[in-house]
């Protein structure tokens, strides 16, 4: 997958909306985007568009952060509707992501729903406790599919004035940024990019999503549909990196007892290799964008 589109749960115009983008996940919001007052009444509008989607699109729930309070109410509203994910905000580490786990071994046997098929994604960089828990990955529930990594509430709980400055990030939101894309290569799950707030700038999302899925991001979370197709056309590999990649594989197929092999005057090992079969694996994931 390479973009998740967040969607207001109180909001099925918007939902509508964002099903007919080419998004391949939404997030159906619980958290942030809901008054608090409003939150009770969402997850009723939630579980509603649990029943209506698209079926060639993940449906994810973001719940409200354990430390709430809110956090079963949510899950016990929208599992009946079975949600591919749940996304937990202001994660710390593998005690949250258990503990969310044992919550849904209870609601997928209630409602019927095969054992450990609920998948969990972790917003891993919202507070300055989470950043610094980023590295507790041992023993942590299988269910653990992806870290997606944000700076707007890490700004908050750090006391920053600001979070970047004219599109480039200041160097503590780069640490989490790194952090969390360290931390989920090493926990084998997918490194998620944070949002782009400016909903106007095309370009800068443009370059922004290719310099995340060249350090290794798979996929990146959007607040507004139109951010979709830009996001999606950067996280596919381009004709250029695809020829390289088959020329790579080519030549280790060709030779497969050497470690090395030479191509266009140049030493190519076993890590090209690997990285070029990742590239091909992501051309599989979706249409070749030219």
């Amino acid at each position: 997958m390479r973009s998740f589109l967040f969607v207001p749960g109180d909001s099925q115009r918007k939902f509508e909306n964002a099903k007919k983008t080419a998004a391949d996940a939404l997030i159906l919001d619980l958290e942030d985007s809901i008054a608090p007052d409003e939150k009770v009444g969402a997850r009723r509008t939630v579980r509603e568009m649990l029943d209506a989607r698209n079926p060639s699109q993940k449906m994810y729930v973001r719940v409200n952060a354990l430390d709430t309070d809110m956090t079963l109410g949510d899950l016990a509203a929208v599992m009946p509707g079975r949600p591919d994910g749940i996304v937990l905000p202001k994660c710390a580490g593998a005690t949250d992501v258990n503990r969310i786990s044992l919550y849904l071994d209870a609601f997928e046997a209630a409602a019927g729903i095969e054992r450990g098929s609920t998948r969990i994604v972790t917003v891993a960089t919202e507070t300055a406790r989470a950043v610094l828990k980023l590295l507790d990955f041992e023993n942590m529930s299988p269910r653990l599919w992806g870290m997606m990594w944000g700076a707007e509430d890490l700004a908050a709980s750090l006391g920053a004035s600001r979070n970047r400055t004219g599109g480039r990030f200041h160097g503590p939101f780069l640490l989490a940024r790194d952090l969390c894309l360290i931390s989920a290569a090493a926990a084998g799950v997918v490194a998620i990019d944070t949002i782009a707030t400016d909903i106007n700038d095309l370009d800068a999302l443009k370059e922004e999503s290719i310099a995340a899925r060249q350090d290794g991001f798979l996929a990146k979370a959007v607040i507004h549909p139109k951010h979709v197709d830009v996001v999606n056309a950067a996280f596919m590999p381009t004709d250029e990196e695809i020829a390289w990649s088959e020329k790579v594989v080519k030549a280790f197929n060709d030779n497969p007892t050497s470690g090395v092999v030479k191509i266009d005057g140049k030493m190519i090992d076993k890590p090209h290799l690997r990285a070029a079969e990742k590239i091909l694996a992501l051309r599989s994931s979706g249409l070749r964008i030219r």
